[in-house]
């Protein structure tokens, strides 16, 4: 049989009796035959805690060394998975990021992936080991750790199962799979056996926290099927995979499921003068400062000036405000904000070639009498930006409207 990759989040090894049970299923998934490399992250808020901790000690400490400390939860739980097998009898190594072959580049603190060599990994698993990989990290070109950023551990799983060929890539969580909703707000919502990276991908840019976009793209790029599973429980869990079977062809279900995130802030430009480069003026101070830009709306010229909305995330609103504040003093014009927003989007292949869903989804919302703020659409989703406290309501009423709980799936 072949390699297979699994990846064990923070819930999934929170506490000793959680890395034994992680150790258990590993060691029935090798007793049936297959190679195995495991990737782990920091156990349960090990980082959060050692954040706090850096926090204590220095009121600006350095990029660099925050990596080197941050690197450290996920060393600990390699290690401590490594004894787990041991004590099964399983015969494991547990590897760093850098031991493991994980080159990267890019700033401390949310580094990028440029190359995996696997040639130690390789003749691991040609020893009858089972291969335990620090996620979230690797070493760039001067020999320090570094660590990946938001869903590390999930691009560290999907590069090394591209990297060794693997046969498929499983990420263990606290859910059994992605559903048509979150199931905490819409107890009718599906589990969804097959979707597509696209999919995928779009659904969680929009606010699902089963799989970091980042790593679902890696997987559409290199072909890496992955496999969302339930570290606590067994079950078929969702598959993410390209489609390319003929069955249904146009008359396929072109909804994949509604998605929401409540860390949303709005930050308005108004009546600022325009012309070539203004946009530019406006969004490259955000750039510069790392900040994350999602909906973008521009209206019309009207005597002389525009307006310009965008959104952010809660914690980059102070400062996304007070460089739009800059730009539009020197453009003539004034800056407003709203924090306490959130935004709810539905998401399906082909939505663009098929009229009605932006008009079924404002209907509804409409019907529902939930304002709402900023639109954004493309050939996948239709996202509505809205007053947070309408999100979850919102998220119930499109849902029902568009008959997601009456699916077979």
């Amino acid at each position: 049989m072949g390699i297979v990759v699994q990846k064990y989040g923070g819930s999934s090894v929170a506490t000793a009796q959680h890395i034994k049970a992680v150790a258990e299923r590993v060691s029935r998934a090798r007793g049936s035959g297959l190679d195995l490399v495991v990737v782990v992250s920091a156990m349960g808020k090990t980082t959060d805690r050692l954040l706090r901790l850096a926090g204590e000690v220095s009121r600006d400490p350095s990029p660099r060394e925050i990596d080197q400390l941050l690197a450290t939860g996920e060393e600990q739980s390699v290690a401590l998975l490594a004894m787990a097998l041991h004590a099964r009898e399983v015969p494991a190594v547990s590897l760093t990021g850098p031991q493991a072959g994980m080159t990267v580049t890019g700033r401390y603190g949310s580094g990028v992936i440029s190359e995996i060599r696997p040639e130690r990994i390789h003749r691991l698993l040609g020893e009858d080991q089972v291969v335990i990989v620090a996620g979230f990290q690797g070493m760039n070109s001067l020999g320090d750790v570094m660590t990946l950023g938001r869903g590390g551990s999930d691009t560290t799983a999907v590069a090394l199962a591209a990297a060794v060929k693997a046969e498929r890539c499983e990420i263990y969580t606290d859910v059994d799979g992605v559903y048509t909703a979150d199931p905490r707000i819409v107890k009718e919502a599906h589990r969804i056996p097959v979707i597509s990276p696209e999919e995928m991908a779009e659904m969680s840019w929009r606010g699902a926290k089963v799989m970091h976009p980042r790593a679902v793209e890696l997987g559409a790029l290199y072909g890496v099927e992955i496999h969302v599973r339930s570290s606590f429980e067994e079950g078929p869990g969702t598959v993410i995979t390209g489609g390319n079977g003929l069955e249904h062809l146009e008359t396929r279900e072109t909804l994949a499921g509604i998605v929401h995130d409540l860390d949303v802030s709005r930050v308005t430009l108004n009546g600022i003068r325009t012309g070539p480069g203004t946009l530019s003026r406006v969004f490259a101070p955000l750039a510069e400062r790392g900040i994350s830009v999602d909906v973008i709306v521009e209206s019309g010229v009207k005597e002389g000036g525009a307006d310009v909305a965008f959104t952010v995330r809660r914690a980059d609103f102070a400062e996304a405000r007070r460089l739009a504040s800059e730009v539009s003093y020197a453009l003539g014009g004034v800056v407003e904000g709203e924090e306490n927003l959130g935004k709810v989007s539905v998401v399906g292949t082909g939505m663009l070639n098929r009229p009605g869903y932006a008009a079924r989804m404002f209907a509804s919302l409409g019907e529902a009498g939930i304002p709402i703020r900023m639109v954004s659409t493309s050939e996948i989703q239709v996202t509505c930006v809205l007053p947070a406290d309408r999100v979850e309501e919102a998220v119930r009423v499109l849902h029902r409207d568009f008959e997601l709980e009456e699916r077979d799936v």
